[in-house]
Order: C-alpha cells, then sequence, then structure tokens
C-alpha cells in the first residue's frame, strides 16, 4: 500500500483512563490541534455512562464546541440504544460499536455475553444507516484477553462471523491489551478478510503495551489494512482491562510510514508539539518516542 488513514483516538480511548479529567475546553483544543495536523477522522468521545466512565461524562458538551470544516468526521463511541440516540443526537459523524470477544471481558466492559453483544451490535448497526450515519464494530481482545488469555482462533473467527453478519460499514480488530505480535496481525487479519470479503474495509486498533505495536502497523498495512487507529502522545488504556496501557502514538507512526514511503497526510511537527502540550495538561510524560527522540533528519 502507498497510503493509510489514521483515525485519532486521542479525545476518546486516549483520555479514558486518566486520572486527570480535561476540561471541554481542552479537549475540543486537542481535536483542533489534530485537525490542523492533518487528521481527517476523530474518535471524538464515548456516549457511555458517566459513572462508569467520568472521563466522558461531557460528550454532548465536547460534540457542540467542536468546528466542522470541511472533510472532517467525527465518531463516537456507543454501547447500547441509549449511547445511539445520544450520538445521533449530538450529530455525530459515525459510530463505532465494541463487540468484545471473550464472554468474560465482555462481561466486564458491557455487562452481557459476547453473543448478546453481536445481537445488540447488530441492532444499532440497523438504526444508525437509518439515520444516514455510518458504522464501524470494533472487535476488542481480538488478540488476547486479560481475564482468559489466549483468544482461540475458532472462537474469533465465530465471532468475527457474527459482527459480519451484522453489516457494519467497516470491521475493526482490536489489540486491547497490546499482546499482539506481527505474525497474529497478519493471521487474523487474513481470517477477517476472508470472512468480511473485499467490500468490507478493514481497521486496527493497537495498544503498545509490550512494544510491538509499531511493528503490528507495519504486518496490518502490508495484509491491507485501510485505517490505522493511534493516539497522539500515546495515551489510552481501557478502564475495564488491567494493565491495558497507551495506544500506539501517532507521532510515531507517521515518522515510520513517512520513512518508508506509505503516505498519512499528517504533519509530525504538530504532532509532536501537541504531545508536549498533553504532557503539561496530564501533568506527566507520555510514551510516545519522538517528542525526546526528534524526528531524523533533524528539521
Amino acid at each position: 500500500m502507498t497510503a493509510v488513514e489514521i483515525c485519532e483516538v486521542s479525545p476518546r480511548d486516549g483520555l479514558q483512563n486518566e486520572d486527570i479529567l480535561l476540561s471541554t475546553d481542552d479537549k475540543v483544543e486537542l481535536v483542533e490541534r489534530a485537525i490542523r495536523a492533518g487528521v481527517r477522522r476523530i474518535e471524538v468521545t464515548s456516549f457511555v455512562n458517566p459513572k462508569r466512565v467520568p472521563q466522558m461524562a461531557d460528550a454532548e458538551e465536547v460534540m457542540a464546541a467542536l468546528p466542522h470544516p470541511t472533510g472532517v468526521r467525527y465518531a463516537g463511541l456507543v454501547m447500547n440504544a441509549r449511547g445511539l440516540d445520544r450520538a445521533l443526537a449530538a450529530g455525530v459523524d459515525e459510530i463505532n460499536i465494541v463487540v468484545v470477544a471473550t464472554d468474560t471481558f465482555c462481561g466486564r466492559n458491557q455487562g452481557m455475553t459476547t453473543q448478546q453483544s453481536v445481537e445488540e451490535a447488530a441492532r444499532l448497526v440497523a438504526e444508525a444507516r437509518t439515520a444516514g450515519v455510518t458504522s464501524t464494530v470494533t472487535i476488542g481482545a481480538a488478540f488476547g484477553c486479560p481475564f482468559e488469555g489466549e483468544v482461540p482462533i475458532e472462537r474469533l473467527r465465530h465471532v468475527i462471523a457474527g459482527v459480519v453478519d451484522a453489516g457494519p460499514d467497516e470491521l475493526a480488530m482490536a489489540d486491547t491489551i497490546g499482546v499482539a505480535v506481527p505474525r497474529e496481525i497478519t493471521q487474523r487479519l487474513g481470517l477477517a478478510r476472508e470472512r468480511a470479503g473485499a467490500g468490507t474495509p478493514l481497521r486496527l486498533h493497537l495498544h503498545d503495551t509490550r512494544h510491538t505495536a509499531v511493528a503490528n502497523a507495519v504486518a496490518a498495512v502490508e495484509a491491507g489494512v485501510a485505517v490505522l487507529d493511534a493516539s497522539i502522545g500515546g495515551t489510552g488504556g481501557c478502564p475495564f482491562a488491567p494493565n491495558a496501557t497507551g495506544n500506539v502514538a501517532t507521532e510515531d507512526l507517521v515518522y515510520l510510514f513517512d520513512r518508508t514511503g506509505v503516505a498519512t497526510g499528517l504533519h509530525l511537527r504538530e504532532l509532536v508539539d501537541t504531545t508536549a502540550w498533553m504532557e503539561q495538561k496530564l501533568g506527566k510524560g507520555l510514551p510516545g518516542a519522538l517528542l525526546r527522540a526528534g524526528s531524523f533528519p533533524a528539521t
């Protein structure tokens, strides 16, 4: 592939596990900074129970305050009909629905079994399509579960089949706890492509818990993935997955792909500047490498 799209998830997945709650204004500024860096697809918030994820309690306020430049699409995470209603009322361009591949983690995350989550996803996809909103279904813990361990390939095959039958516009796979290696990326994305067919775009959500995410991103692009999720600074984590640390850093991927001739359309300097800004706002260092190492050749 000569190009890959990066979906910026720092406003949602990047912030949902942070102890410091950024203000609505700061979240809007983060989105504006991402847009200045060239990002055109941003997962800005989640419409979930604020008691469970207080970092996302201002979802409607964030959506109302966002700019709407031409070509920029905003996504919201939803888990159920109530969340979808809120997302549609707030004016999202697309929704992301999560189906966790194991029953234990799905119960912790959504209070239901994986099969029940697949059935709920099908309803949400249909309602979103009626409303003119596109949908992604993300299979969480597709490469490993913090509670059940390895996810057998036949289990994943069964979950993928149910998700594809739900009819989303895009199928995503998530390495939620950062355990995958490139061989597994190739194998499991191949399984998804086989079941989804050529007409359904594939997307990959990577966490860098064990520093394999950049290598996994290369394997994903070679396997034909059209979209990679990433988070400025490498922020991120899941409140319901122990030791699930940050997403792959957007700037690390941009450096990698710039050097290998794969276009992202993103501006590295703007991303690195935003990482510095986020470190100040969150009061801590972030995992992304480019802020400290710098680009090469130096500019």
